[in-house]
């Protein structure tokens, strides 16, 4: 399946440069850490990767990891005793040379899943993405719809993403933050499989969807 180059379908120019800088600047504050990702802390990353794993990943299943950051997911998975075979894209170069470095002999592209889709006819069982739709863009959502669709025509099995819960954006500041209604994903996603699922209540802020094959 092959996808056209279009500027309607990509991050603006802006914001990829503002998020690439961004993380630049995390990671020379903090070093390799969940605070360069800007998590508030290693069990709360770790919490939504179980979630995560949780659609159904298994050792020996491939899976592409959108927004990967250094990787973690892969050496979290292998601490569970998961041996998948992992590929994880990113926007940020100063983040995937540090995930080559802990994670040597996997594969890492730096690119938006836009190009990675236009690059490469790869399928894999899962695409997973954990934090990567957080940033504010300022487009109602509309890029987190194109990225969940184009996740999701790459799985073989399943798709499962998180995003920030706008039921509880309220009470806390986040204005560099994009938050989702739950209701209104599950709408979208609806269109995309009726083989879908809400999870949430496992933090106070966040919910993930799970969209599986038949």
């Amino acid at each position: 399946m092959g996808y056209e180059r279009s500027d309607e379908t990509h991050m603006d120019e802006r914001h990829r440069i503002r998020i690439v800088g961004r993380h630049r600047d995390s990671l020379k504050r903090y070093g390799y850490g969940p605070n360069a990702l800007y998590w508030s802390s290693r069990e709360i990353q770790e919490i939504r990767f179980r979630i995560l794993s949780e659609i159904g990943i298994e050792s020996g299943d491939s899976v592409l990891d959108v927004g990967c950051g250094f990787g973690d997911f892969l050496g979290w998975s292998a601490a569970q005793g998961l041996s998948i075979d992992y590929t994880g894209i990113d926007l940020s170069p100063d983040l995937l040379e540090v995930a080559i470095e802990r994670h040597p002999g996997s594969v890492f592209r730096c690119c938006d899943l836009v190009d990675f889709c236009h690059a490469h006819a790869d399928f894999f069982d899962w695409v997973i993405l954990s934090g990567a739709l957080n940033e504010q863009l300022g487009d109602a959502g509309d890029y987190a719809r194109r990225v969940i669709t184009l996740m999701w025509s790459r799985s073989l099995k399943g798709t499962a993403f998180n995003l920030l819960d706008a039921r509880h954006a309220p009470t806390r500041a986040c204005w560099d933050l994009q938050s989702h209604d739950p209701a209104t994903i599950q709408d979208f996603v609806e269109r995309l499989t009726p083989d879908h699922r809400l999870v949430d209540g496992y933090l106070a802020n966040d919910f993930t969807i799970y969209l599986r094959r038949e």
